[in-house]
Parts: structure tokens; sequence; C-alpha cells
């Protein structure tokens, strides 16, 4: 046999620089690596871990953490009867595993998803080859290859592959589900709930089960929280500091999500960054458009940063060295005012429709251009409850109570209906046992204030 020329690709050729070993063996090492060099093992970094030392917020405690929310989980579906939980969203899976797989991606491509047990193992169902991105989490008791069948994988062959992914859904609850055939889904589309019914499982509202675990809020998760809000604030600390007459609203907006990745934050939901006459009305995203000296630049954040925890926060800043117009400083003491009232009613003990009806709503010239909420939940990302103008409930609008450990986000938009320009202001307030407590802290435009 002809041997292979010298610094040429061989049968012979050593790739691998240790001592070759069966499969498995080096299969287990190769995912001991990994787990080790995970971005949860890692950390976040001395920049961000200095920031925080700064602002005083001690470590959270994560294993302590991450059993507190399965025993929420559990508590839920045990409340409404559920053998386990199916979950797909890739923010239910963070708070059930603590685990992160190409978050965006998942979540408009089901190849990622979870069981948890009511009375049992946590199951994670996980792409190709990740077994080593939970292995850090301390919950998930096993890793399944998940079972795709978007088009993208599955083609024509689409009903055959659900079936299979069925008959693993059947297995586990069949190995776990204590012979109740009765499972809570977040989300999965009407070819899974078919197949499931064909195997005698039935489905129900998952979305109910974990909205209510996530609403309040433990210790360690208000701790997180504080940390990923002083991360987002850093970054806004940088991106008014890039503000000026001639940058443009993406290349503002840019740093905004270099100073969130920078922390080790995960993504921003939205694009909402607006100047000049696209801040009215709102919901602009942001653009090409060059700011000018001299107008209203209104944003917000919707950042997803350390930890998963959402640090949602709007502010409206002046460009430019110059005083601002009278007009513009009556929409934004409206805003700060309406914000301030708003934010000295929370209190534990205190419904849902009375809070609404004692709030304080834009003025009739701007009621027209409101936003659309006038508080909202938030934790690993926007949660229940959406509370609306009292003049915008309706009978279909859930009641409940505020109750301690509950976090929730003050919101204000104030423009004239054909108005010039408009204020954004955004404030994420901690619910105590006494009354409230504001986590974000970056402080409004002193010359908007007057």
């Amino acid at each position: 046999m002809e041997t292979p020329a010298k610094g040429n690709f061989g049968r012979h050729r050593k790739i691998m620089p240790f001592e070759p070993g069966s499969a498995e063996d080096l299969r287990e090492r190769a995912r001991t690596k990994a787990a080790a060099l995970n971005q949860h093992v890692l950390g976040y970094g001395a920049q961000a871990e200095a920031e925080w030392a700064a602002a005083g917020i001690a470590a959270p405690d994560m294993p302590a953490l991450r059993k507190y929310r399965l025993e929420r989980i559990r508590t839920e579906l045990a409340r409404r009867g559920y053998a386990g939980a199916l979950l797909y969203d890739p923010v239910n899976i963070r708070y059930a595993t603590d685990s992160t797989n190409m978050q965006l991606w998942v979540a408009h491509n089901p190849t990622r998803h979870c069981f948890v047990a009511t009375d049992g193992p946590v199951v994670l169902f996980d792409y190709f080859s990740c077994e080593h991105l939970s292995d850090h989490s301390g919950v998930v008791d096993e890793v399944r290859p998940a079972v795709s069948w978007m088009y993208l994988y599955s083609g024509e062959m689409t009903e055959m592959k659900v079936e299979r992914w069925a008959q693993g859904i059947a297995d586990v609850l069949g190995e776990h589900g204590g012979g109740v055939r009765r499972i809570a889904v977040d989300h999965l589309d009407h070819n899974g709930v078919d197949a499931l019914a064909r195997l005698g499982i039935s489905v129900g509202n998952g979305e109910a089960v974990m909205e209510n675990a996530r609403l309040i809020k433990s210790p360690d998760e208000i701790l997180c929280m504080r940390r990923s809000i002083v991360a987002c604030e850093v970054a806004m600390s940088e991106m008014e500091a890039a503000l000026r007459p001639g940058i443009s609203e993406n290349e503002l907006w840019a740093e905004l999500h270099r100073g969130n990745i920078a922390r080790g934050g995960e993504w921003i939901e939205t694009r909402l960054l607006a100047s000049g006459p696209r801040t009215n009305p709102w919901f602009q995203e942001c653009s090409s458009r060059v700011v000018e000296a001299g107008d209203l630049v209104a944003f917000d954040t919707d950042l997803i940063g350390p930890y998963g925890f959402c640090a949602d926060l709007s502010r409206t800043w002046l460009c430019g060295d110059g005083e601002p117009k009278s007009e513009q400083r009556d929409l934004y003491r409206i805003a700060a005012e309406q914000i301030a009232h708003n934010t000295a009613l929370l209190r534990p003990g205190l419904g849902f429709r009375e809070l609404v009806e004692r709030a304080a709503a834009p003025p009739p010239d701007c009621f027209p251009a409101r936003y659309g909420v006038l508080f909202h939940g938030v934790g690993l990302a926007d949660e229940y409850p959406t509370l609306p103008h009292a003049s915008d409930w309706t009978a279909d609008t859930p009641d409940g109570v505020l109750e301690p450990g509950m976090v929730v986000c003050v919101e204000s938009y104030i423009g004239r209906l054909g108005g010039h320009e408009g204020v954004k202001i955004e404030e994420q307030i901690l619910i105590t046992e006494s009354g409230n407590e504001q986590l974000s802290n970056y402080p409004l435009d002193k010359r908007l204030l007057g």
C-alpha cells in the first residue's frame, strides 16, 4: 500500500491531542469539558461584577433560586390537577431549568422543550448534542433528544414525525405521571394536541400555570433583577453619552445592545427608540433618521439582561446643549407627574380594578394617543398582569390583588393627538410587605423637568 506523503491528511495521521478511547468515553469527556465552560458557569465577568459591587448588590443563591422556581411550578400543577407541564417557550424553560440554548431561535423554531413532572423529575428535550447546556443547573434530571416536527425538519412527513414526538411525551408521562393523563402545555399547535389526544393525553393551559408560578419573586430573584437593572442603566448611561446631533437612531440604539451584551445580557425584545417627530405617535421602531439638536429622543429598553431578567425602563432625553421648548417641558412634566402619582398608589392588598380607577390618566388632548396600559408585571420578560386605563377596562379584563414579591412596571406616554413630539417614561417597581420600592434608578432629564 502506498504511504501517504508527509504533511498530507491520511488514515494514520494523529488528529486528537489525547489518548483515543471509546466513542462513549470521548463523548462524556467532551460533555464534561463543555459543561465546565458554559456561560452560566463562567459568570458575567469582571466589569459586571465590579458594577454590582459598587451598587452594593450581593450575588444571588442560584441553587436556592432554582429550587424555589420548581416548587412554584409544581404547586401550581398540583393545584390544577396536572401530571406535569410541557414547556416550549424558552422563557418558561429558563424559569424551570435555568438553562438556555439559542433563545431567540428556539422561540420560533420549536426544537427544545422540557417536561416538569408534578411529582417526579425534570426531563429536558434538547437540540442535538446539547446535553452540556443544562449540566450546571442541578435541577434537570435527564436530557433526551428533542423530536422537532416543524416543516423545516419534517417537510411533508410532519404527520409521521409528530406521532413519534407524541409517543416520546407519552413515554415520559407513563414513567412519571402517576397514572394521570392530563398535562399543562404553554405553546403547541393543533398537530401536537391532536397527536397527544390520540394517545389519551389531554392538554390544559400551561401559560396560566407558568404566569402564576412566575408572579411572586423570591429574594434571590430580586437580586438577579437588581443586577440586570444596574447593567441596563450603566448601558443607558453609555447610550446617553453617545447622544449627539448627527448620530442616527440605529447607531444610538446599538449602544444599548453593546452595553447589554458586554455585561452578559441576552437580547432586547423591541426596537422602540424614536427621535423628534417620530416620537408622536409612539411605537415607531428605531430607524436611520439622524437625530437633530433640540429633538426629544424617547426609548423603551425592553432588555433581557444578566440572569435572563428583564429591565423594562423608558426615558426621554433632549439632544444637544440647548434649552427645551416650553411644549417639551409641559409634556415631560405631565408624564413625570403621572408616573409619580401612579407609583405612589402601589401597595399589597390593592385590587387591580381599584388601582386603575385611582390612577392618573393623560389629559384629554393627550388621552387619544395614550399608552395601551398603565401597569404590567415583569420578571424574565413582561408578565401577568396587564392593567389598562380605567376607561379601557372590559368585562374580560382579569381582576386580582397586588401581593408582596410582585414586580410591576408603571407606564406613561404623553403626546398630544396630532402633536409634534411625545414623552415616554417607565419605572420598575417591587411590591413590598409595606408598600413599594422603586428598583429603577436612572435619573430623569433635569432640563426637561425644569
